[in-house]
């Protein structure tokens, strides 16, 4: 018996483990993504795993099974399918608004939050003009920002930022601005800090068209040291991680006891810093918010990642979350060549007193 000829039954072997130990992995990260224990920090470790590593090793399984039966195929065909969907967060947009743009009592209002990284952007070539274009492209008539400290150290809208948004009024505190369309009062700084470390987020109220809606913009403490730490140390940085994921679950905890219960229409928006499943995100959700991008959006809606290795985004990090009295017409992400963060941007349906004829 030739080598090659000997050799091929143990391709169809090494096929069907693939396959089976793919299938095995995609139930596996499914069930934990979606039943583990909600503020389990093994599993929100695993979230933040690039999404490349789960997908390349499915596909593989998929072509390799085309050396095996039907039946291998549709295995394989279904973990690819779970490892594209339920574990990458697959949205398919089944809850965006279908009230019409000129509907009376309503007002279609465009929503932008955006990291711009504002410490890098002026000393990089091009400086602020990516991001410029970039908010040029959406129009929002709301946009908040974090990592804004270059914006709001200036006063106004710098950098060109006021050809942008001519008509926004604008609210900067420490690394946060609010620019609006619309007016904006009580605007200011909320306590969200960690032991012996400051962190704020900002709070206003919009009035939109006689609509008052309560604004949180948030940009929560950073997963990387935590990351870091379980990549260069394996095991030893687990503890590490855990009081990461503790603190960050404390900063969801305050902004979520501080917005209950929801008085009027409610938006939260920023780098929340965590997958929309995680426990972090889930305690905002759980005062009755839903995601803006999961309602309306299409696709997997990553945000973060591009300036890293592989140069793709493989998080969605960056969140609108809205209550119930606002509707989601659409939803998308930006580009990636203004920041280490994509915008996300949302136009949302608002409802506004009718005026009696």
């Amino acid at each position: 018996m030739s080598s090659s000829a000997s050799a091929f039954p143990t391709v169809r072997w090494l096929a069907r483990g693939l396959v089976v130990v793919s299938l095995l992995c995609a139930v596996g990260l499914a069930v934990s993504y979606r039943f583990a224990p909600p503020r389990n920090a093994w599993v929100e470790l695993l979230r933040y795993v690039p999404f490349l590593v789960y997908v390349v090793p499915a596909g593989l399984a998929l072509g390799l099974s085309f050396l095996l039966g039907w039946r291998w195929r549709l295995v394989a065909l279904l973990a690819l399918g779970l490892m594209g969907t339920v574990v990458t967060d697959l949205s398919l947009g089944l809850g965006r608004s279908t009230l019409a743009a000129d509907t009376p009592g309503t007002r279609t209002v465009r929503f932008m939050t955006y990291n711009i990284k504002s410490y890098r952007a002026v000393f990089r070539r091009g400086g602020f003009v990516p991001l410029n274009d970039e908010i040029a492209q959406h129009q929002p008539d709301i946009l908040v920002m974090q990592d804004a400290r270059e914006v709001s150290r200036r006063g106004d809208l710098p950098y060109g930022m006021r050809d942008v948004l001519p008509q926004h009024k604008l609210y900067a505190y420490g690394q946060y601005a609010v620019a609006s369309r619309f007016p904006l009062s009580g605007c200011a700084p909320a306590d969200m800090s960690l032991r012996d470390e400051k962190h704020e987020y900002v709070r206003c109220t919009v009035d939109i068209d006689g609509t008052r809606i309560d604004l949180v913009t948030a940009h929560l403490l950073t997963p990387r040291e935590g990351l870091n730490a379980t990549r260069e140390e394996r095991l030893g940085g687990l503890d590490d991680w855990h009081t990461n994921f503790a603190d960050r679950l404390t900063q969801a905890d305050r902004i979520a006891s501080a917005l209950v219960p929801l008085r009027r229409p409610t938006i939260v928006a920023g780098d929340l810093n965590a997958p929309e499943h995680s426990a972090v995100v889930q305690t905002l959700l759980g005062i009755g918010l839903r995601n803006a991008f999961s309602a309306a959006g299409r696709g997997w809606g990553y945000t973060h990642g591009h300036s890293l290795k592989p140069g793709l985004s493989f998080l969605r990090i960056d969140h609108i979350l809205v209550s119930p009295e606002i509707g989601v017409r659409e939803a998308w992400v930006g580009w990636r060549g203004g920041s280490e963060h994509r915008p996300v941007v949302a136009d949302l349906v608002i409802s506004t007193p009718v005026a009696k004829p």
